[in-house]
Formats: C-alpha cells, sequence, structure tokens
C-alpha cells in the first residue's frame, strides 16, 4: 500500500512539472498512466522502473526532435534575388528626401498589380499642368510596356470637381469609341480654359464641348449622370487624400513614390526620375 501511494505521488509529481514548462511539454502516454495505476501485484519497485522508462523514452522523442544549434559567430543570410541585389547596391541618380518621397505605407493604384503604375495627378485649370501635358504626352508613347500610366484629376474645389467630372466622362466616352480621339479634346479642354477664357463651369458649357468634338448629346449626358463616373470620381478622391496631393501636377509610381517638377528639378529631370522608379519597382 505503501509503495503505491509513492508511486502514485511520483507520477503526479512528473505531470506538474512537463505542465510547468512553457517551452517544451511532454505528454505523458495513456499507457503510461495506466501503468501507475495498475494492479499492485508487480511491485512497486516494477512500477517505478517503468515510469523511468516512460520519462526517458518521452525525453528522448523531445530530443531527437529538437534543431541543432547553430554557431554563435554565424550570421544570418537572408534569401535574394539578382535583381532584388542589384536594386539594393545600385548607385542611383535620384534620391529619396530629396528629389522623391515615399509614401509609408505603400497605397492602392487605379489598376491592378500586373504592371507597374505612373499616375499623374493634374487639373485642367492648372497652368504647369498644361506646360507638361506634351511632356508626359511624348513619354507615354516611348514608356515601357510594362508600365501603365494614368490620370487622376484633384479635387480641391468646386470647379475642381466639374472638371474631374468632365474628365471621366471623356474617359468612358473613349472607351466606348463616342469620343474618337482623346488626346486630341483633352488639348481642346486646355485650349477652352487657358487661351480662350471658357472656364467649363457648367454641364450644360461642357456638352457642347464634347458636341463639337462630335459625340451625341444623348450620350454624353447619359455618360455624365453614370455610375461609372461618379464610381471614378469617388476613387480620385480616395487616392488622393491617400498620395497627400497638396499641389499639381504630381506624380505617384505605384502608389509608392511621388515627386513633381520642382523637387525632380524641371520636366527633362521629372522624366527621368519616372524612369528610374520604374525601373526600381521592376527590380524588386
Amino acid at each position: 500500500m505503501k509503495n503505491t501511494i509513492w508511486v502514485a505521488t511520483l507520477a503526479a509529481l512528473t505531470l506538474l512539472i512537463a505542465g510547468c514548462s512553457k517551452e517544451e511539454t511532454v505528454e505523458t502516454p495513456v499507457a503510461d498512466t495506466a501503468v501507475a495505476t495498475g494492479a499492485q501485484s508487480n511491485g512497486g519497485a516494477s512500477e517505478v522502473a517503468e515510469l523511468d522508462t516512460a520519462k526517458t523514452e518521452s525525453l528522448e522523442v523531445v530530443e531527437e526532435s529538437a534543431a541543432e544549434a547553430e554557431p554563435e559567430d554565424k550570421a544570418i543570410v537572408l534569401a535574394r534575388t539578382d535583381d532584388a541585389a542589384t536594386a539594393a547596391t545600385r548607385s542611383w541618380k535620384y534620391k529619396e528626401g530629396r528629389n522623391f518621397t515615399r509614401l509609408i505605407p505603400t497605397q492602392p493604384t487605379v489598376g491592378g498589380a500586373d504592371k507597374i503604375e505612373v499616375a499623374e495627378i493634374f487639373m485642367y485649370s492648372c497652368p504647369h499642368c498644361l506646360s507638361l501635358e506634351p511632356h508626359i504626352n511624348a513619354w507615354v508613347e516611348n514608356k515601357d510596356p510594362s508600365v501603365r500610366f494614368v490620370r487622376i484629376p484633384a479635387i480641391f474645389n468646386q470647379l475642381a470637381q466639374i472638371h474631374a467630372q468632365l474628365y471621366y466622362t471623356e474617359v468612358f466616352l473613349a472607351k466606348t469609341g463616342q469620343l474618337k480621339n482623346p488626346d486630341a479634346f483633352r488639348r481642346m479642354v486646355f485650349e477652352e480654359y487657358h487661351n480662350r477664357g471658357n472656364r467649363l463651369t457648367s454641364q450644360t458649357t461642357i456638352e457642347r464641348l464634347f458636341v463639337r468634338a462630335g459625340v451625341n448629346a444623348d450620350d454624353f449626358n447619359r455618360t455624365w449622370n453614370s455610375f461609372e463616373v461618379d464610381q471614378a470620381l469617388r476613387v480620385a478622391q480616395d487616392l488622393a487624400r491617400r498620395y497627400n496631393v497638396a499641389s499639381v501636377p504630381m506624380v505617384v509610381v505605384n502608389g509608392k513614390y511621388h515627386t513633381n517638377v520642382s523637387t525632380a528639378g524641371g520636366i527633362p529631370q521629372l522624366l527621368e526620375l519616372i524612369d528610374e522608379l520604374t525601373e526600381r519597382e521592376g527590380l524588386r
């Protein structure tokens, strides 16, 4: 009887010690428990020997599954692709914090992740956007096929809201083929505002402009009031907030970097910087 009490106490202590271990837990097999509470006829010494054997076997399983210790002075080397290594070690012409700013965290883009996106944030009423227009158009003509270019109208005030609606009406009418030459139409809008004094302040005056470009008035009004245009305006407002747009024109590369003509050092430098940033993204 004394032997049985002693063995039961030993088993309880074994369970208590295993449960207190945070880093590794040694489970007591069901068969071992049966041995601890089994018939007394085998004798106390035999029961203790079986428990000791069970403990040793359990500990051996843990020891066999443990990872081999690494030498303390061995450095951890992260796997890197050749392109990533090139991007990290290459000396780039334009510098973060001086010529462009990194957006933290990286923000969404208009299109998917299949291409590197370059977005120009602009306003039709902005004279600097007018100056940049022919240069950015020439860049678009020669851009890398892996790069997608989009325009996002900034919405700073009521007039900018109307002009943003004008822009997305233009985009969707071009997609359906009802606006035959969107580039020529965009030049017409800039010309109306900056050179002819037509501020395009109402749906009626904007409709006349689309009709001059060969768009049917009914098609214009249907698109102007469409869900697609309304949704695009919401996305533009959200992205402008995410991109911290405070002035235009501004360029955002892949939702990660933003820059402008001033910080780049001029229009030619801006186009070089765009190419450099898209190259960096391509090396990721």
